[in-house]
């Protein structure tokens, strides 16, 4: 009995320890079902506060809305509005440049026709001289195949100089392969006016180097041939001067011919050091161009020159032309004092018409009036007095 109490007191501890933690549960789910109400019911709150606070958003947005939606009414309406008036001031000033427009091309036009006339009258020059072009086109075409031969280099060159001189100049003005006074025989002698002294033109070049040169790729042999070439070119440019450049006997600077607008284009773009030495010794390094140029310049001055020789001869022709003049004139004044008499007898005739006229015209006018008084049947006979010879003249003067 001794044994079994200590085991009833440890159940019976253990019995009020398992009702305190039943206790302790129960209150636990007590508090967390209050909790949970709570929490239920703060969460029901907030979501009602959202949703009034949404509806009142919405009704706000449907407000907005609203106004937006009349707003874009007015505004609609003011904008036809403002589009009807866009387009009438657009329809006024589209009508005015019309006008203007048709104005401005009419007279465009009228101006266009008659450039067109004139470019036509050139044209027709521009046409005659479009063979020249074409032939020269076609001599440039060959010009590679005809100065690659060495041998009819200087020959081509000397031809294309002489065309150049032969077309521009009248015969005697030039001479080919004249001879100086040292024995040098240049390509052509270019006569100048006024008693100058002529101009030296040397056709030939040095076309080999200048192959070397273009036909040549690689940097370091086209800097060789480059050297090379400016090398003979100053050695031609100092024979020229040293040969052709004779004191009182030529002029001072001389014209070196390249027979190619490339290769005159060529030798200013990379060797332009060549070219100012050569200006510097009286050298000019021309091209087909340029050199017709010059002769162009040159024939006006010969033709200015023969026309101040030729001078005494038009003024004689002027003075004929007056004394023919004068004697017109003296004839002229003849006649017409024959035309003023001729006038004067006219006048006078009319004036006698115009008297004979007027002196109808009163004939005409006279009234011849019956001097007999003419009375009632005469209750008895009477003496009547006879009035037959009396007559009444009555003359109306127009003047």
């Amino acid at each position: 009995m001794n044994s079994l109490t200590p085991i009833l007191q440890d159940l019976a501890a253990d019995s009020s320890n398992a009702v305190w933690l039943l206790a302790v549960f129960f209150a636990a789910l007590c508090l967390t079902a209050v909790g949970l109400a709570l929490s239920s019911r703060r969460r029901s709150a907030e979501q009602a506060r959202q949703a009034a606070q949404s509806e009142a958003r919405l009704a706000e947005l449907m407000r907005s809305q609203a106004e937006m939606q009349g707003r874009l009414v007015t505004m609609a309406e003011t904008l036809s509005q403002k589009q009807a008036e866009l387009n009438h001031a657009v329809n006024q000033r589209l009508d005015g440049m019309t006008h203007r427009l048709g104005s401005t091309i009419t007279e465009q036009t009228k101006s266009t026709h008659e450039n067109l006339r004139l470019l036509q009258e050139r044209l027709a020059v521009i046409d005659a001289a479009q063979s020249n072009i074409q032939t020269l086109a076609k001599d440039v075409v060959g010009l590679q195949a005809i100065l690659s031969n060495k041998q009819t280099r200087g020959a081509f060159g000397q031809g294309r100089m002489e065309a150049i001189i032969a077309d521009g100049l009248p015969m005697g003005a030039y001479e080919f392969q004249a001879t100086l006074s040292n024995g040098k025989r240049p390509d052509c002698l270019v006569r100048m006016p006024n008693g100058a002294s002529p101009l030296v033109i040397d056709a030939k070049f040095p076309l080999e180097a200048w192959n070397a040169f273009r036909d040549t790729a690689a940097p370091e042999a086209r800097k060789a041939a480059a050297v090379q070439f400016r090398r003979d070119l100053e050695v031609h440019v100092r024979d020229i001067a040293e040969k052709y450049l004779i004191t009182g006997e030529t002029q001072d600077m001389a014209f070196l011919f390249v027979p190619s607008e490339s290769i005159f284009a060529e030798i200013h773009e990379h060797f332009d050091g060549v070219v100012q030495k050569a200006q510097r010794l009286k050298v000019v390094i021309v091209s087909p161009s340029l050199l017709m140029l010059s002769i162009q310049v040159i024939q006006a001055v010969l033709k200015d020159q023969r026309m101040r020789e030729q001078a005494h001869l038009i003024q004689a022709e002027v003075a004929l032309l007056m004394e023919d003049l004068s004697r017109l004139d003296d004839r002229t004044r003849k006649l017409q004092g024959h035309f003023l008499a001729a006038q004067r007898d006219v006048d006078q005739i009319l004036t006698s018409s115009d008297k004979l006229v007027r002196r109808g015209a009163k004939i005409g006018a006279l009234e011849l009036e019956q001097a007999v008084e003419a009375t009632g049947e005469p209750d008895e006979p009477r003496a009547v007095e006879s009035r037959t010879g009396l007559l009444k003249l009555r003359v109306v003067d127009e003047e």
